[in-house]
């Protein structure tokens, strides 16, 4: 079994309609702007987004800062136009996050904390930076990648991996030749330390894991390094990494999934069967498709498609919800320009927006979150219009 069936519900039969998915977008936005409650507030937090943590939450993964890049990503591309001061919010939410981070009581997280992209000061000051740009905030935040250059969590949320991302960004924001220096110094600490397998180990929460995904593992790191790494060793490194794929693929009748870890089962820890973007196929597709045997990249978009949408226990978000999963059609469709992938990934859409109206309809109010709410899958809403696979922050 490659996927637990009763984890997902099938798809709408509601067509493909571009004006109501633009439309959708503005309710989104709309909802949105309308549920701040103010600078210091900022937006109510989800239960599971909470989890340990201090609100109002201001981080990037499910804070404030996320929420600002998605309102801020729709407005660049046209697709819906916020009434909030972004850049001034942005500064505000880097005051607030200061004052009171949101982790700020946990004592099991790689160091330095703050550094991390998406739970960390790193991913605010990337935001800051972006929406009102400034020689204060450029200069904490060189500090911020320069000092996560030795993390042990290796990966993208804590890690030097996630530094990569941010400096890669400020480099083609600036053009400023010390990004390209500490893009260079970050990726050759993190080349240094993987393993003679080709893999990293990452620490976190007082445990030691070797996980496959985006989030926490191998093909997040990969997909940091490889835009800026030079051909010979980007080569090599693709070149390990999809052998390490090839062999920890689990494959039946032309249907294809990933464990967590490279393991002899699918299940994990708990009895699940990952089937989403932080783990399972869709997130190495969404990493890796540019670079996988075709047939795989074909096997894991097909299980995927046929598995469905997540019920709302995993809900429509693009970390472990049914948008997430999208973005894998939607690289199928890059390496094989087979439009039948992006009416696929329309028809996933089309019931992202009706699990979004559905879920707030339920709890009297939308959720706030780049990764895990409404903001995010709005994003995906706009890649299904534009026809581009562009998951947020990873692929800017």
């Amino acid at each position: 079994m490659l996927y637990r069936p009763e984890d997902f519900e099938p798809l709408t039969d509601e067509p493909w309609d571009e004006e109501r998915v633009r439309t959708g977008i503005r309710e989104i936005v709309a909802d949105t702007d309308a549920a701040l409650r103010g600078p210091k507030l900022l937006w109510p937090a989800e239960d599971w987004d909470r989890w340990r943590a201090t609100s109002p939450l201001k981080d990037l993964y499910c804070g404030a800062a996320g929420v600002l890049w998605a309102l801020a990503d729709l407005r660049e591309h046209g697709h819906a136009e916020t009434g909030l001061d972004l850049g001034d919010l942005a500064l505000r939410v880097l005051e607030r996050h200061r004052a009171r981070p949101d982790v700020g009581s946990w004592t099991d997280l790689p160091e330095p904390r703050e550094s991390a992209l998406l739970a960390g000061e790193t991913g605010i000051l990337l935001v800051a930076y972006r929406l009102a740009p400034a020689a204060e905030l450029a200069e904490t935040l060189h500090v911020r990648v320069r000092e996560n250059i030795h993390n042990e969590a290796d990966e993208i949320m804590w890690g030097a991996p996630g530094t990569l991302i941010a400096a890669r960004l400020m480099l083609g924001w600036t053009r400023e030749p010390r990004w390209r220096a500490a893009w260079d110094e970050s990726a050759d600490a993190v080349l240094a330390r993987r393993e003679p397998d080709g893999q990293w180990t990452q620490r976190l929460h007082g445990h030691t894991t070797r996980y496959l995904g985006p989030v926490h593992g191998l093909v997040g790191n990969v997909q940091a390094l490889a835009p800026l790494l030079d051909l010979k060793r980007r080569s090599a490194l693709v070149r390990r990494t999809t052998a390490i794929l090839e062999r920890a693929a689990f494959v039946e009748d032309g249907l294809a999934n990933w464990p967590s870890e490279e393991r002899e089962r699918l299940e994990n820890a708990r009895g699940e069967i990952p089937l989403q973007w932080c783990h399972g196929a869709p997130g190495i597709l969404c990493a890796e498709a540019p670079y996988l045997d075709e047939a795989l990249v074909l096997a894991g978009a097909e299980l995927t498609w046929r598995a469905g949408a997540h019920r709302d226990a995993k809900g429509a978000g693009i970390c472990h919800g049914t948008a997430g999963n999208e973005y894998a059609l939607l690289h199928a469709l890059e390496r094989t320009g087979d439009q039948r992938w992006l009416e696929r990934a329309r028809r996933f859409a089309v019931h992202a927006l009706a699990q979004v109206r559905r879920q707030r309809a339920a709890r009297g109010r939308g959720r706030y979150s780049l990764f895990t709410g409404d903001p995010g899958v709005a994003l995906y809403l706009q890649s299904c219009l534009d026809a581009r696979a562009a998951f947020p922050v990873l692929d800017a």
